[in-house]
């Protein structure tokens, strides 16, 4: 196996240069502890409502190795004992992303953590710079979850790449060895895949959640706001969320100001979610679903990826 040496790997000590992207309601401390057995960097996904026990009790789970933790910043200033609890836990990583993240930066950085935070945006890659984060996640539309649905992948990070000096990260659409030697030959440090581990055994997917993600096609999934407006989330409405097309999205999609007075909807996407009828529930997800076909380990994920050593290598001069 060709060793790949990035920003990433020296700095937490890893293997391959991979991120399992904080995915909340999807990766908590196991998964997080199995990526990073396997030589990534796994994360927490914390929901916005988590109370800080859950987050000590998930890092309790992750910790035996580099992980990280994944914070909403939109969501801080309602629930401090968050970011105590992460102060408290002082994971290697803690990405703090979507909304106003820079008060956050100094006193996270300041407990010996290295920050990041998600741009969707050249001009917000800039200003995370500037607010004295350690690196950027150079966040495409096609990325899974919340974000900005304004510029795929590569062209933000070939943009990214010339805007800042601090690392980079690349996120969205990254789920094979492939994508992850394409972004590491334009500059990229690593890759922050979250959607190629949805299929993971580790997963706190129910099986019917993980039995539809596997059936999902690339053309599978839908952006938008809709879920957040139902559940009357206070998501900035910049960052909306790509997940997999239902009948509930496609019936709501356009209608979110009449959504969001209908009190029988948000019922009934409760309901859906307490009885798993993915119809209506959602499941959040990116573009590459469709190469996410089988139940795996994270293991067995992260062994793909480590194949970018190879195929970068075709490119080496000889005796080089």
């Amino acid at each position: 196996m060709v060793i790949l040496h990035t920003w990433l790997t020296e700095r937490f000590g890893l293997r391959v240069p991979v991120v399992g992207a904080p995915m909340a309601g999807v990766g908590a401390g196991r998964l997080a502890a199995a990526v990073s057995e396997a030589g990534a960097l796994g994360m927490i996904g914390v929901p916005a409502a988590a109370t800080g026990e859950w987050i000590a009790g998930e890092a309790a789970v992750a910790g035996g190795g580099p992980y990280g933790i994944g914070l909403m910043a939109w969501a801080l200033p309602g629930n401090p004992a968050q970011l105590d609890a992460v102060l408290a836990a002082r994971p290697p990583l803690v990405s703090v992303s979507f909304g106003a993240y820079e008060p956050f930066v100094g006193e996270l950085r300041r407990a010996g953590i290295t920050v990041v935070t998600q741009a969707g945006t050249t001009d917000e890659a800039r200003a995370a710079e500037q607010a004295g984060v350690d690196a950027v996640v150079a966040r495409g539309a096609e990325a899974g979850g919340h974000g900005r649905d304004e510029v795929a992948t590569l062209p933000l990070l070939q943009s990214v790449l010339d805007a800042v000096r601090i690392p980079v990260l690349a996120a969205g659409g990254i789920a094979t060895a492939r994508g992850l030697a394409a972004v590491l030959a334009a500059g990229a440090e690593g890759a922050w895949v979250g959607t190629a581990f949805m299929g993971c055994v580790e997963t706190a997917l129910s099986e019917t959640a993980a039995s539809r993600v596997l059936a999902a096609e690339e053309t599978g999934t839908a952006y938008g706001r809709v879920f957040d407006v139902a559940q009357r989330l206070a998501w900035p409405p910049e960052f909306g969320g790509r997940a997999l097309r239902n009948a509930f999205f496609d019936r709501w999609k356009g209608r979110e100001d009449e959504l969001a007075a209908d009190d029988s909807a948000r019922a009934e996407l409760d309901a859906a979610r307490r009885a798993g009828d993915f119809d209506t529930a959602y499941i959040y997800a990116g573009e590459a679903v469709g190469m996410v076909r089988e139940r795996r380990t994270a293991a067995d994920v992260v062994a793909g990826f480590a194949a970018a050593g190879r195929l970068l290598s075709r490119f080496a001069a000889p005796g080089s």
